[in-house]
């Protein structure tokens, strides 16, 4: 008997630190709803836990009726049943409080809803593109302008290497805006329908093709915060990542001095013949985050759907039909037009880049020059 209960004691213990230290493992782990770092986060948050109360209530109400009539009216205790049809007060009684509750819980999320979609008075204002498989970002008050890729290295993703503690959460140039400013997105996309979405700002919108949506925030910490593409948009949909990056003011003006400062230093360099490995290494780099994802690193493409550039008739052909397909695209098939998201020194470098690796070695060059006369 002794030796029973120390056993089931043990047991208990043992039981009791498996929790425990799964609790620990897992403390980033949570089930419910979270608080987020903005305004709207906050009260969806609050309006969330104020309606699960309220249905807990109801709950505990309905079934706890239930269950003491089940357990103080059964059969056995020579209880019988009361015999009763219509009555009027229970039928308005049970008709007017479900309305009063309803009524109660839709206030509340009408305001917050309206809230939502206010985007009025904002601070700054920023235009949003989706493409396949990265967004791009355009300051419309500071004339900033980049894209935002993918900054996970491939080595993590195909397992060559441990994964990384923001592994596919993690981008090239982050989205950076300014603490307790209000913050409007104008969200389109270039190609089919994505979704920016970063769960701790408590907004989501769809990026529509011709089409532009608005939402709003306004971050309260300084910090950074990771969201994804929540819209089923292609065969790299799990590779599209957002960055948001919280700065106080003199940071955040700071930021936007130093991308003014690269975009001069950008389009002076537009301005010079560059030599094969100056466009090599940058068009390798490009090639890397733009077009590897459908031509693959080793440029052997995907049979039947991305054509091989390797010895392929684009990279091997004629210097200017190869520029002319980047820029523009093609029509009816998935090679999007990379005209508007890359600048003429990234479009050159690639088109360099493409021709001459893999055993091309066309030993062709396309200066940044001959990019913008044919823009």
């Amino acid at each position: 008997m002794l030796v029973s209960k120390t056993k089931r004691a043990l047991t208990a213990i043992a039981g009791v630190a498996l929790v425990l230290s799964a609790t620990s493992a897992a403390a980033d782990y949570a089930l419910n709803l979270t608080p987020g770092v903005t305004p709207i986060s906050h009260e969806a948050h609050t309006l969330h836990m104020l309606i699960m109360e309220v249905c807990a209530v109801i709950g505990l109400i309905v079934f706890g009726a239930m269950f003491i009539s089940i357990i103080k009216h059964r059969k056995s205790r020579g209880v019988k049943p009361a015999q009763f049809h219509e009555s009027t007060a229970v039928e308005i009684v049970w008709t007017i409080v479900p309305f009063l509750i309803l009524v109660g819980m839709a206030i509340p999320a009408t305001k917050a809803l309206v809230a939502m979609e206010d985007t009025s008075d904002a601070d700054l204002s920023i235009k949003v593109t989706g493409y396949q498989w990265r967004w791009g970002y355009d300051y419309v008050d500071d004339g900033v302008s980049f894209i935002s890729t993918l900054a996970t290295p491939k080595e993590e993703i195909y397992n060559q290497q441990p994964k990384g503690e923001n592994y596919l959460l993690e981008v090239d140039h982050p989205l950076v805006v300014p603490v307790n400013k209000k913050v409007r997105l104008l969200i389109t996309s270039n190609d089919v329908i994505h979704a920016w979405w970063v769960p701790k700002l408590g907004m989501k919108k769809d990026a529509i093709p011709g089409y532009i949506n608005q939402m709003w925030f306004k971050i309260e910490k300084e910090g950074t915060y990771r969201g994804q593409c929540a819209e089923l948009c292609g065969k790299d949909h799990g590779f599209m990542p957002i960055v948001v990056v919280a700065k106080n003011e003199a940071d955040y003006q700071q930021w936007v001095a130093d991308q003014k400062g690269v975009a001069t230093a950008d389009k002076e360099a537009a301005q010079r013949d560059w030599s094969k490995a100056e466009l090599m290494a940058r068009g390798e780099k490009v090639f890397t985050g733009t077009c590897a994802a459908c031509h693959q690193a080793s440029g052997e493409g995907i049979p039947g759907t991305f054509p091989a550039l390797k010895g392929g008739a684009i990279a091997t052909g004629p210097k200017a039909d190869h520029l002319a397909l980047v820029m523009h695209g093609k029509p009816g098939t998935a090679m999007a037009s990379f005209a508007g998201q890359l600048s003429d020194t990234d479009l050159a470098a690639v088109v360099t880049y493409e021709r001459n690796s893999w055993g091309n070695d066309t030993g062709d060059l396309v200066q940044p020059s001959e990019v913008k006369a044919a823009r």
